[in-house]
């Protein structure tokens, strides 16, 4: 295959033109109560040629081999139809030619889709027998299979593969009015183990559903909070993460006069990392779709703003150095921008040294959603417990955390040693692109004044 497209992609003189092609290969299998509701397996092939001349670019998709000359032409009079604002040239990388294979254990595509169908079948069971309150249940299987093909002119020539899998499972509990939901979701590349042994995620989630109808809403105020990793992760992803991607800095002037490098974003012990280099992460890159090998890039280092994630394009706009960070959701997509791994360092405080000092407080676990504009936040929390005199309390709902992510950032008065991170089966979403793998985690950390939204 490597030939077939390297040959179609021949004969191209501009300055610059990389091309992408993809199998994907894909299992689904979704319950919806106590019926089977789909259980498919679909195969979807393409890919995108991008030329680059001088500033401006052109992108064109095609579906087979074959078609690759005329998707290449195409991209070329789009490029030359584009008029750049100013002049710039891709930052230079060294060419890549590797193969990139997944080394996985227990491998999904050797997992019969009957084995699949019984294992999400059986979390589905748990779920369903979570008693009389339990109105309604999801279960949902997937695994993915993306065979990855990436070759530029300036002489990377690559061939990848990427496989997923994972599950989410929701209940939704009832008492007359009161609806209450949870939900899990666990998803990476480290093969079929992700998705096995899952019975008590299952069970707790069940459990969370029922609590949260007993448990009484949240008193609105200002408190001492703990984050718990996945709901800190979401936090730091959201609210600063994409602050961090450098064609948002780009544009947008009051974004470049806040986030200037050096500048004090925090205490000294706060490191904020994007890492594609994970392996077996679902935000685990073999390399981006610049043809740059991804790596440890800290956003902020010792509590100051240290860098920001680059495509080769913004860096070169920027005089900094490209950083792994460009990627496409898939081959009908132009790549930009986006996050791979993203998470607080771990300091050495254990989670009873959180709780040490906190009279009136709140436990944070797990995140439902939220959203951020620019350096202001809000974020919902699946569940929370009052913090009394450093002993954990009752548990309260209905928590929202609001306020601007670098007066928190500046807040952040103990960081844990636990670092977690997650996956799940969705993902990021920019500029139409949706759900792009990711994973985000922390430690648990401890913030000061976070204003939380209730009763």
């Amino acid at each position: 295959m490597k030939e077939i497209l390297r040959d179609g992609f021949s004969g191209f003189s501009g300055e610059f033109a990389d091309l992408r092609y993809e199998i994907i290969r894909s299992t689904q299998i979704v319950f919806r109560g106590k019926d089977l509701e789909t259980a498919t397996r679909t195969v979807e092939q393409g890919g995108g040629v991008r030329v680059f001349n001088a500033g401006s670019e052109g992108f064109a998709t095609f579906s087979r081999p074959e078609d690759i000359k005329n998707a290449l032409a195409e991209a070329e009079r789009l490029a030359r139809i584009s008029k750049p604002k100013e002049e710039v040239h891709l930052a230079r990388v060294e060419p890549v030619v590797k193969d990139f294979l997944p080394d996985i254990v227990k491998d999904p595509r050797k997992i019969s889709l009957e084995e699949k169908v019984e294992l999400i079948r059986r979390y589905n069971e748990i779920a369903l027998q979570g008693g009389d309150k339990i109105t309604s249940t999801t279960a949902v299987y997937k695994d993915d299979e993306v065979e990855r093909y990436y070759i530029s002119t300036d002489g990377t020539l690559v061939r990848e593969v990427r496989v997923y899998a994972g599950i989410a499972i929701s209940v939704i509990a009832a008492d007359g009015s009161n609806v209450q939901s949870a939900h899990i979701s666990f998803g990476d590349q480290r093969g079929y183990d992700t998705v096995l042994n899952r019975e008590s995620d299952v069970e707790e989630a069940i459990k969370d559903a029922l609590d949260l109808l007993n448990a009484e809403k949240v008193d609105k105020g200002t408190y001492t909070v703990i984050l718990d990793p996945e709901i800190a992760g979401v936090f730091i992803h959201e609210a600063f993460g994409h602050l961090s991607e450098a064609d948002h800095v780009y544009r947008n002037e009051k974004l470049k006069e806040i986030m200037v490098l050096g500048k004090r974003f925090g205490p000294d012990f706060l490191n904020v990392v994007d890492d594609g280099s994970l392996r077996g992460e679902r935000g685990y890159i073999s390399i981006d779709d610049d043809g740059v090998l991804p790596e440890r890039t800290y956003l902020i280092k010792n509590g100051k703003l240290n860098a920001r994630l680059h495509s080769r394009l913004t860096a070169s706009l920027m005089n900094e150095k490209p950083t792994g960070n460009s990627r496409a959701l898939n081959f009908q997509y132009p790549a930009i921008v986006r996050m791979t791994n993203t998470f607080i360092e771990p300091q050495d405080a254990t989670f009873e040294e959180l709780l040490d000092g906190v009279e009136h407080g709140l436990y944070v676990v797990g995140a439902l959603g939220g959203q951020t504009e620019l350096e202001m936040f809000t974020f919902s929390s699946k569940k929370a417990y009052v913090i009394e005199n450093g002993k954990i309390g009752k548990m309260v709902r209905d928590v929202v955390l609001s306020g601007n992510v670098f007066e928190t950032l500046m807040n952040i008065d103990k960081i844990g040693n636990d670092l977690k991170l997650h996956g799940g089966l969705g993902g990021c979403g920019k500029g139409g692109q949706y759900p792009l793998p990711v994973s985000h985690g922390a430690p648990h950390v401890r913030i000061k004044n976070v204003v939380i939204g209730g009763k």
